[in-house]
């Protein structure tokens, strides 16, 4: 049995002390544990069974048909062409090696080779090809059949090594097929790649001799174009162009006019400049050549002469002064000719120097003229040369790329020619010869026990799984949760679970036992109940199942009973027409049958309208505890359910009792009971751990639903304590707190 951890599903029909497990579309790792535990013995047995089978099988296989496998292998070289003039080969990537041998391994075990190694002499006197036959044909076909299964080839991975094995009933003709075929995969393998070597030297002759014509007409055709041109310095040295006397004279001409062209730049600025000041004002260098001249010389002494006069005689004759006046005359004539002789050496100087420079400008441009004549005629030897160029180096690139080739192909033969004589060409090498192998190789005991033993235990465990998963019984509170989705009230356990209501009626387990688990379940049932969030509107509850035997009865009088124990007043309303049990279950007083003059009065007297409410109720025997039978069985039962005298009966006794527990019929076999949901402020159903199946279940859920049942949950009833459940475990604790508690209380 599994613990009940629970999770809400519906709110509007989950009590609150009602817990619902989560639905889970996997199996959890304690589901898994649970079902190992449970099929236990199942498992071992298999288990077992598989060790003998195996160890059976081994000893079988050894001792008619034993196999022996003989190995060797073959060395494969790295895939590149080595090179004979080097001492270094070149490196090859690990992956690269490895798919070569994976290439070489296809090629040891294709159809060709292997027919091949059947056609030869010792192969086809061997016990193993004799026994294929006595036809030619069938024999081969045969043989080629057992050779793809039983020989083998494969690479390792890191050494540079294929493994070749056969495998055969005799040790002897496994190794002699194994090294046979090494034999011939070399043989093949070695002839061909001379033969390819010998190939590529017969094609490489006469392509040598095509391009040493070719080499030949190169250089012939470099002779005529220096011929043409009348040139000889056309080739280039260490890897610059040489400088022809051509190219270096039109470079110096081209040098020489540059320049001519900044000086004549430069002489028309200065003739500009010249042109401006002569109508412009006296320039520093003007003022600079009055002052040297010697006329300004002299005269400037006599200014200074006169002036010194002029001042000596005003101090000694006074202002008006004839002969001061006469001084300032004189002085006046000496400043007029300074004047004078100024602007005449300013006009002279200006046109002076205006003069040199057009002159200067004259004979720049006619030295340009000159330099552009020069240039044209060397710029015209200039293109002839760049014309000769140009074709030399077209010739010369033929000429040499025929050199390269050249040297290429006489490189190449010569490489293929020490090739050819190269015990490496071939790329596979022999190790050594496959010995006879000295123990079978199958069967082996180390892979048929443990095989066995794993085959069993897998057996065992699918088999335990298969079993569990093909059980469609709602067994545990996580199957409602997971196929029912509707709350969990309470789980009663089974009969056989509790020992302290051995011999005692399921229906009465709570007045008889009230110390056992069973009853302990009852009241968690009724707790549940009464914390739901809707507990004050349930007072009439409809007890029923999808079909007749799974318990409802048990649970609609146990949990009335549990009401009672806490003083409450209880109705119990049998409304099986069909199946009653209330009567039997609680007998009807001699004194009350001696008094009562209509013993027969029940429910369906009172649906019917023949007696009234106190003649259908009579006493339980237990305090607190009111019961009323079903009556007579009328013709119309569904009727009288859905009638409104049902109403109001359950309308009027509302008022005298606590509760009200309708111990209804099967949902699934008549529809009594979807017309006493109407009437019942809540439904409980009773699913059988043992009897009821997940789909009807689920039908009985859809068609409550389908008339708007308020299911406040389910009870699932006769549950049974599973290996690897939280019960087993729950039912031992709770034996041992009964003991101890007894214990104080005595």
């Amino acid at each position: 049995m599994e613990e009940q951890r629970q999770v809400p599903v519906n709110k509007m029909a989950r009590p609150a002390g009602a817990r619902v497990i989560p639905a889970a579309a996997a199996l959890t790792p304690k589901e898994v544990v649970g079902i190992l535990r449970r099929h236990m013995l199942l498992i071992v047995s298999l288990t077992i069974l598989g060790v003998i089978v195996g160890g059976a099988s081994w000893y079988l296989l050894l001792r008619y048909v034993p196999r022996y496998t003989a190995q060797t292998f073959v060395r494969v070289l790295p895939p590149i062409e080595k090179d004979p003039m080097m001492i270094t080969a070149a490196q090859v990537q690990k992956d690269i090696q490895y798919g070569y041998r994976v290439s070489m391994t296809n090629l040891i075990q294709q159809q060709s080779n292997l027919m091949e190694l059947i056609a030869r002499d010792k192969i086809q006197q061997t016990k193993w090809f004799q026994r294929f036959g006595e036809i030619r044909d069938k024999r081969i076909r045969k043989a080629f059949k057992n050779l793809q299964k039983r020989f083998a080839a494969f690479a390792h991975r890191d050494a540079d090594y294929i493994v070749v094995s056969m495998t055969c009933g005799d040790p002897t003709e496994a190794a002699l097929i194994v090294n046979e075929m090494v034999a011939l995969f070399l043989e093949s393998q070695g002839g061909k790649k001379r033969a390819e070597v010998a190939d590529k030297l017969a094609r490489l002759t006469p392509q040598r001799d095509s391009v040493q014509r070719e080499l030949d007409a190169a250089e012939r055709a470099l002779d005529d174009v220096r011929t043409a041109f009348g040139l000889t310095d056309l080739e280039e040295r260490q890897g610059q162009r040489f400088q022809h006397t051509i190219t270096l004279r039109l470079n110096d001409l081209e040098l020489q006019q540059n320049d001519l062209t900044l000086e004549i730049s430069q002489v028309q600025a200065d003739i500009e400049n010249l042109r401006e000041l002569a109508i412009g004002p006296i320039n520093e260098q003007i003022e600079h050549r009055i002052e040297t001249d010697p006329v300004m010389i002299i005269l400037a002494q006599q200014l200074a002469f006169q002036e010194a006069e002029l001042s000596g005689r005003l101090t000694r004759f006074g202002e008006n002064h004839r002969v001061v006046r006469q001084s300032r005359e004189l002085i006046d004539e000496i400043r007029q000719k300074r004047q004078i002789r100024k602007a005449e050496i300013a006009e002279q100087t200006r046109q002076s120097l205006l003069q040199d420079a057009e002159d200067q400008l004259i004979v720049l441009q006619q030295r340009y003229a000159e330099l552009e004549n020069m240039r044209q005629e060397w710029e015209a030897k200039k293109r002839d040369l760049d014309l000769a160029r140009v074709q030399y180096r077209q010739r010369e690139a033929i000429r040499d790329e025929r050199k390269i080739m050249l040297d290429s192909i006489k490189e190449q033969i010569d490489k293929l020619r020490i090739m050819r004589e190269d015990p490496e060409t071939p790329k596979v090498q022999f190790v050594g010869s496959a010995p006879e192998p000295l123990e079978v190789s199958f069967p082996r005991w180390q892979i048929f026990f443990p095989a066995g033993t794993m085959l069993g235990f897998m057996f065992g465990v699918g088999l335990a799984f298969l079993l569990e998963l093909l059980n469609d019984l709602v067994r545990t509170p996580r199957d409602v949760a997971r196929y029912l989705h509707i709350p969990v009230l309470g789980v009663i356990p089974d009969v056989a679970e509790d020992r302290q209501i051995a011999g005692i009626h399921p229906c009465l387990v709570v007045r008889q036992a009230p110390y056992s688990i069973t009853s302990e379940s009852y009241r968690r049932c009724r707790t549940n109940l009464k914390l739901s969030s809707f507990a004050e509107s349930l007072k009439v509850l409809l007890v029923t199942s999808g079909a007749s035997g799974e318990g409802k009865t048990s649970v609609a009088v146990n949990l009335a009973e549990t009401f009672v124990a806490e003083n409450k007043e209880v109705l119990l309303i049998d409304a099986n027409f069909r199946r009653p049990a209330l009567t039997s279950l609680f007998p009807k007083q001699k004194v009350e049958s001696e008094t009562n003059e209509h013993p027969e009065f029940g429910l369906s007297i009172l649906l019917t309208g023949l007696c009234g409410y106190r003649e259908i109720i009579r006493p339980s025997g237990i305090e607190g505890l009111s019961i009323i039978d079903t009556g007579p069985l009328p013709s119309n039962p569904t009727e009288l359910l859905g009638g409104a005298q049902m109403t109001q009966l359950l309308k009027h006794q509302r008022q005298n009792f606590d509760y009200i527990i309708i111990d209804g019929p099967p949902v699934l076999l008549v529809s009594d009971a979807k017309l006493l949901t109407k009437v019942a402020d809540g439904t409980v159903l009773v699913f059988n751990a043992a009897a009821t199946r997940r789909g009807a279940a689920q039908r009985t859920i859809r068609e409550l639903r389908e008339v708007d049942a308020k299911i406040v949950g389910c009870v699932l009833f006769a549950v049974k304590a599973m290996k690897g459940g939280y019960f087993r475990e729950q039912f031992r604790s709770y034996r041992e707190y009964e003991k101890l508690q007894l214990a104080h209380a005595t």
